[in-house]
């Protein structure tokens, strides 16, 4: 029985070897690519933050044209006889 066992083990070694030590390629390719998804993800949050102050830029444009307009709208000096 013993003998059996040694002989389908060494089969299955053979039929499928195992790696001794993880090849460098794969970390690398790994580092690779978790360092291109924060490449990503920073470009992004830099658009998402130009495009939010810009916005607020233009809500403030519009806001305090809206109060110069309404003020000279209610004052009399804006008028002329």
């Amino acid at each position: 029985m013993e003998r059996q066992t040694a002989a389908m083990r060494e089969l299955s070694r053979r039929a499928f070897p195992e790696p001794d030590v993880v090849a460098d390629d794969v970390t690398a390719s790994m580092e690779q690519a978790r360092l291109e998804r924060r490449r990503q993800a920073a470009s992004t949050e830099a658009a998402a933050l130009r495009r939010a102050r810009a916005e607020r830029a233009a809500r403030k444009g519009q806001a305090t044209d809206g109060v110069i307009g309404s003020v000279a709208r209610a004052s009399p000096l804006g008028r002329t006889a």
